[in-house]
């Protein structure tokens, strides 16, 4: 089971149109239950009066570290076109269990197509591998889509390098260009290597916290400036007490 939620929320940057924040695990971003904490309610408890609070992206529940909301309707529509043109460079760093398909450093791309439909717990790989190029490869020209729900299948690309290994586990970097749903962590899943703690996508080992998923940097334009925004999220202290052979000196 998973920790209760920490509500504290670190502020990255902020000024009058944009704010960003490093979500701890357990904390939804939004669409919680009744009377349960979000990212979502958090902001509108801290913000004056009826202020705009604009999600514009996501990370799930488990998962912790750099968001971006939007505080105004202007704002909100520059930074979803951002994350629709898929210009908003997303950095993740990971803790995985079994062996990394790849050698170590060497980075590889994954094109996938993911499918999964809003009742549905998890998250499935339609067709893996897919050529970069291909019809299906190229898929629909909507962008980020962390909450569509429908079932259709959509490509899914990520980059990534396994960083460092300790026994059975290993730290690994990931560059999503996409944002399905749980898209990285089926992708680690169906290749052998699940996050640590991520119990529906055939973890064994446990992580109190969540899972070892943490968004630890996004890059992104300042919609109403034009100068260029990077968020950086440090790992959650716990992680180092739990992997230090993964992330001493990192």
């Amino acid at each position: 089971m998973m920790a209760k939620a920490s509500t504290d929320m670190e502020i990255l940057f902020e000024d009058d149109a944009v704010i960003g924040i490093a979500k701890p695990a357990g904390l939804p971003t939004a669409n919680a239950a009744r009377g349960a904490a979000s990212l979502f309610t958090r902001l509108r408890e801290r913000l004056p009066g009826d202020a705009f609070v604009g999600i514009v992206s996501r990370l799930d529940a488990p998962v912790s570290g750099a968001v971006v909301v939007a505080k105004t309707p202007a704002a909100a529509a520059g930074l979803a076109k951002q994350f629709r043109d898929r210009t908003v460079r997303k950095t993740y760093t990971a803790v995985v269990e079994g062996r990394f398909p790849a050698p170590l450093g060497v980075w590889v791309d994954w094109h996938d197509v993911v499918s999964r439909r809003g009742e549905e717990r998890i998250s499935t790989i339609v067709r893996a591998g897919i050529a970069p190029g291909s019809s299906e490869a190229d898929g629909p020209p909507e962008g980020d889509d962390e909450e569509g729900g429908d079932g259709r299948p959509r490509p899914a690309h990520t980059r990534a390098r396994v960083v460092c290994r300790a026994g059975e586990v290993s730290l690994v970097e990931l560059e999503p260009t996409t944002g399905r749903r749980h898209q990285l962590r089926v992708q680690l899943s169906s290749r052998g290597c699940p996050i640590v703690g991520d119990r529906p996508y055939r973890a064994r080992l446990p992580f109190p916290e969540g899972i070892a998923l943490h968004a630890r940097s996004l890059d992104f334009t300042h919609p109403m400036t034009g100068h260029a925004v990077r968020l950086e999220a440090a790992v959650p202290a716990s992680w180092r007490e739990r992997f230090p052979a993964l992330l001493r000196g990192r």
